[in-house]
């Protein structure tokens, strides 16, 4: 298919963008439409698979026949087989007529499966029969009915990791999967997330007659770099927030920030984590090396607070002899009385032995913390400080003795 009738396409079933993996969508949907093979349409939520089976449904033989979509998602296990495939009188409670199912509905036409990978493991068989032999025995009956339809299915859920887990059938999936489309996500779609902006944005000014919004060239930057976790879905909400929240028509990157949720990923993991330098990491492994070795270091810190505490009040020999203002009086006086503990060898590096009996004095722990916040009047900045633990280290004991 030329450029051209490409771009006729996109232009009736209300598609923007040029981006060449959505350019190869729609080719390959127009290219199955005239046949009856079944599709499988992937991509994350929000990215528009919506629009696919309906275009391989109008270039279809099947275009005067109905189309009916339905989200498989959202209908509850107990109820989708009779949903889909309908169901006898007196079938179950409730069941008060006879019910003709979606399957039976469709015949002559098209059935778009959206979300099929939430299906129950029941109705896969029942659907994969459908697929076979265009058979299908309504909910309650012995009876088996003939049905003729088209299916397109799509899904967000990754199939194969599916069927690896036991959770969606291998046989189903070859059959659905005749014919795959992969439709992109948008920040793979680069200058197609300003083209959509824009046209949003002027959907909006007319919808609630006012002037278009616009964007600064910073902010249209920001826009491209932005990850867009919700996809289409996510630029026209918030598209549509800005339009009706700000009174200026000119959006500047600050102004359009505040709008972009920010998403977990490596990038801003570090601050996140409340990592001391910036740093780059080039695999989610090393992200969680980096966290077991900031805990440990946090941990370590504690753990010879506790000890040095017990080392002093038991008159004992510490490894690392601690500073007099160290930790306050008030803290001292919330540590009861322990057994004389054993001078440490220097040579001893691993923290896990030389102080693994001061783990057991959880209390004594919790009392010390909590005297630290009363002093400092719950600044935990300051608390941490005296405690010579990391504030992070802190917040996290905090939660885990409920101390708030």
């Amino acid at each position: 298919m030329t450029r051209a009738e490409l771009q006729q396409v996109k232009l009736r079933f209300g598609i923007i963008g040029n981006n060449e993996a959505l350019m190869r969508a729609i080719d390959i949907a127009i290219q199955v439409a005239p046949t009856d093979l079944s599709v499988l349409i992937t991509g994350e939520s929000g990215v528009g698979k919506e629009s696919f089976p309906q275009i391989i449904h109008q270039y279809s033989k099947r275009k005067h026949g109905k189309y009916i979509a339905v989200n498989c998602g959202a209908i509850p296990e107990g109820t989708i087989d009779s949903e889909l495939f309908g169901h006898e009188k007196g079938a179950f409670t409730g069941a008060i007529g006879e019910r003709s199912g979606y399957f039976g509905e469709a015949h002559g036409g098209t059935i778009f499966l959206d979300e099929v990978g939430e299906l129950p493991l029941s109705t896969q068989a029942r659907l994969l029969r459908v697929l076979e032999s265009g058979e299908f025995i309504k909910v309650g009956s012995s009876k088996v009915e003939k049905t003729d339809v088209r299916i397109v299915a799509a899904t967000n859920v990754n199939l194969t990791q599916a069927i690896a887990n036991g959770r969606f059938r291998e046989d189903l999936y070859y059959r659905l999967n005749t014919i795959p489309i992969q439709v992109p996500s948008l920040r793979e779609r680069g200058e197609d997330i300003s083209l959509l902006f824009r046209k949003f944005s002027s959907d909006f000014a007319e919808k609630y007659r006012m002037p278009a919004i616009q964007l600064t060239e910073e902010a249209r930057h920001l826009l491209q770099s932005y990850s867009w976790p919700g996809n289409v879905r996510q630029l026209k909400n918030i598209t549509e927030q800005i339009s009706i929240i700000e009174t200026r028509r000119e959006i500047d990157a600050p102004i359009l920030k505040t709008y972009l949720p920010m998403p977990l990923n490596v990038s801003h993991l570090p601050a996140l984590l409340g990592t001391k330098e910036a740093q780059s990491f080039e695999s989610e492994r090393e992200i969680l090396y980096q966290i077991l070795f900031d805990l440990r270091k946090d941990v370590t810190e504690l753990k010879k607070l506790v000890h040095n505490i017990m080392a002093e009040r038991a008159g004992g020999v510490v490894n690392a002899p601690m500073q007099t203002d160290a930790v306050p009086t008030i803290i001292h006086t919330a540590v009861r009385p322990a057994a004389p503990v054993q001078p440490v060898d220097d040579d001893i590096q691993d923290t896990e032995e030389y102080v693994e009996e001061s783990l057991a004095l959880d209390e004594n722990e919790k009392e010390t913390i909590r005297k630290a916040l009363e002093k400092h009047h719950g600044k935990r900045k300051a608390a941490a400080q005296d405690l010579k633990i990391s504030e992070r280290t802190l917040y996290r004991k905090i939660k885990e003795y409920g101390l708030y």
